[in-house]
């Protein structure tokens, strides 16, 4: 048995669709990666050769602004694919894919995912489905972020990486990123940040210590987020 028949993240992406002699021969061609923290997965305009699955670890998938400043979209998690939309579309990427923790990822090469897509129809829809729901995640956040306060789009972002990453043992949220990338995920200055966090904390909603985030009154924080 390969390893990629044996490996359980590929349940949680459009992989699931791909029959046995294929999963062989995708065990055959893929390769596989350690990217540290901080590390450059792939870059904006970069033309894509294949596509990632994560097998560990989160990413930020990042778009530069005119000025130069970076906008994080969405985290991308254990069991997602990276890539795949600019692979077959045959496009430069749109945007740039960086680790924010250590992760373990599989690299797929374009003209493998391509006769997957021409061969199993199966994985040409499980695909589609994959990128659709990314883009409604995408589009979910923009339109919630329009009618909220900063502070309100601050609680929909601990919410969202609550629900992304669970807890650790402390029951932080299990997922440490900086207050200067929250703050982006949040659209605010990173000083308007570690002040609503201070005051989040001080109304008991919240823990921090250090990096570290514990959401203390959930319900609140939803409602606050919704």
């Amino acid at each position: 048995m390969s390893n990629c028949e044996q490996c359980i993240v590929r349940e949680l992406s459009s992989l699931k669709a791909l029959n046995k002699q294929e999963i062989v021969h995708l065990a055959s061609c893929k390769e596989a990666y350690v990217i540290k923290k901080g590390e450059v997965i792939f870059e904006e305009g970069e033309r894509m050769k294949g596509v990632y699955c994560i097998k560990n670890g989160v990413c930020k998938l990042v778009k530069l602004n005119p000025d130069g400043k970076e906008s994080i979209l969405r985290l991308v998690k254990r069991g997602e694919l990276l890539g795949q939309r600019s692979v077959i579309s045959d496009e430069t990427s749109y945007l740039s894919a960086v680790a924010i923790e250590d992760m373990q990822v599989c690299f797929i090469p374009r003209t493998e995912i391509m006769d997957f897509i021409k061969d199993n129809s199966n994985f040409s829809l499980e695909i589609t489905k994959d990128i659709c729901s990314q883009l409604k995640e995408a589009n979910s956040l923009s339109v919630d972020f329009s009618n909220k306060t900063v502070k309100e789009r601050l609680a929909r972002i601990l919410i969202y990486l609550y629900e992304l990453s669970g807890e650790d043992g402390q029951q932080n949220i299990n997922i440490q990123i900086s207050r200067e990338e929250l703050a982006n995920m949040a659209g605010t200055a990173t000083e308007s940040c570690i002040r609503l966090l201070s005051e989040m904390k001080k109304e008991g909603l919240i823990a921090l210590e250090k990096k570290k985030i514990k959401l203390l009154d959930f319900s609140t924080l939803k409602k606050m987020a919704q």
